[in-house]
């Protein structure tokens, strides 16, 4: 019981600093979440080393449901979310996760954490380039198929790497001119449809695999997924309003460098 209660204690303080970045850059947390959840899972030997990341990954998709709730709402009442466009980028990224979720349950370990690594790395690096790029593009976003079909791409490569979207889906959206805050907004809200859809592809594909009375629904751990919730609900709005009022340039640039020693990390030491 004791390992139990220290375990959760150790997610509710993951839960507390995801909850913040999920608010303030848009993204759903689980770029912090999935290496770190994996290492605290492998430390209280709660599974087999081979199904740790499987399961992070899960647990993550999971948080960020509600995670993402509370930015969004925190975002929507801030007016940042541009729902003329918002409901066929969620459409998109919904087909993404849910194809996406059953596909990576069924993925060797190794190949989730080598997906995770690049895809992380990448991810890292367009931050530090796009934080050096101040000047507004003067692009205009596709027609809605089209962006239904680039944003299923997003959606389906952060459901299998655990995360809500926002590392793609900002990107993507600044790219065709839409404001930085209110494609934060957006990613944000695509970040419930992403997780929601995603985890239900874990937990249908891990239900083989785990029971509830071990703690489980499919691959989705619940003691980690209760403390990380517990926290991340309350630090996401505190996010949001950040945006207002911290560098967020700035802030990418560190976060970027904190990916970057993450993705080594999950590469290397595992």
């Amino acid at each position: 019981m004791s390992e139990l209660l220290l375990l959760f204690v150790f997610c509710a303080l993951l839960g507390s600093g995801v909850g913040f970045l999920a608010g303030l850059l848009g993204i759903g947390g689980g770029l912090v979440i999935v290496p770190i959840l994996s290492g605290i899972l492998l430390y209280f030997e709660v599974l087999p080393a081979e199904q740790v990341v499987v399961a992070a990954v899960a647990t993550s998709l999971a948080s960020i449901l509600f995670t993402s709730t509370s930015s969004a709402i925190a975002h929507h009442k801030n007016g940042n979310v541009p729902w003329g466009v918002a409901p066929w980028i969620m459409a998109g990224v919904a087909l993404g996760a849910l194809i996406s979720g059953f596909l990576a349950a069924l993925l060797p370990e190794s190949a989730v954490r080598a997906v995770f690594a690049l895809s992380v790395a990448l991810i890292a690096f367009k931050m530090l380039q796009s934080s050096k790029n101040t000047k507004v593009p003067d692009r205009q976003l596709p027609n809605k198929a089209i962006l239904t079909l680039l944003t299923s791409i997003t959606g389906g490569l952060s459901a299998m790497i655990g995360i809500g979207g926002g590392a793609l889906l900002v990107p993507l959206l600044t790219y065709f001119s839409l404001d930085m805050k209110k494609a934060i907004g957006c990613a944000s809200a695509c970040g419930i449809v992403i997780a929601l859809f995603g985890s239900i592809g874990y937990i249908s594909a891990g239900s083989a695999n785990f029971t509830f009375a071990d703690g489980f629904a499919g691959f989705v751990y619940l003691p980690a997924l209760a403390g990380i919730v517990c926290t991340s609900w309350f630090t996401a709005p505190l996010g949001a309003k950040a945006t207002h009022h911290l560098p967020v340039t700035t802030i990418k640039k560190v976060f970027a460098v904190l990916l970057l020693v993450m993705a080594f990390n999950m590469a290397l030491n595992y």
